[in-house]
């Protein structure tokens, strides 16, 4: 299974799950691809489950890439332990998730066989996915403005952001104050 050679910390906060995935969301180095729907966590027996059954499906063929990696330590105190006396000791490892982040990604195997194997791969982990090609991940983000890239200019400009924040309208468009 999955696990960090070493922490800098033996024991971490809970954390937040909220929000889209702003990295990892498309297809980088295969041809197709699993994308999360829903936040969760995701234990590296699960990835390692999923691993298993694309690789099962596509009779070794082809290429296989985990995307995620289970850095995230989960603490349990044992059963029927009274409370206090400190956090409990590391029990797992699991990998934050939020949606639009890809899992999986593979490639060498026709399309038929990629939708077969990542939707099995799907059914063992804790999340709704979808499957996903390299070209609709490119379609998804060239629809972005700019190609999904903020231009130097937009960044660098004050006005564009003013204009974003009152909903297109600046003060001297409108004439009030």
């Amino acid at each position: 299974m999955l696990m960090p050679k070493r922490m800098k910390y033996r024991r971490a906060h809970r954390g937040d799950r909220s929000g889209q995935a702003t990295r990892g969301n498309t297809v980088a180095f295969g041809e197709f691809g699993l994308q999360a729907l829903e936040p969760s966590w995701v234990d590296s027996r699960q990835i390692e489950a999923a691993r298993r059954a694309i690789t099962h499906h596509m009779k070794r063929g082809g290429k296989v890439w985990i995307r995620i990696f289970p850095d995230k330590v989960v603490t349990a105190k044992p059963a029927e332990t009274r409370m206090g006396s400190g956090k409990g000791a590391p029990d797992h490892y699991v990998c934050v998730v939020r949606p639009g982040r890809v899992l999986f990604e593979v490639a060498g195997v026709t399309h038929e066989v990629a939708q077969e194997a990542l939707r099995l791969a799907g059914h063992k982990l804790p999340i709704q996915t979808k499957f996903i090609s390299k070209s609709t991940s490119a379609d998804i983000a060239a629809s972005l403005p700019g190609g999904g890239k903020r231009t130097v200019e937009e960044a660098a400009s004050p006005e564009g952001d003013a204009a974003s924040a009152t909903g297109g309208e600046t003060d001297a468009e409108t004439g009030s104050k």
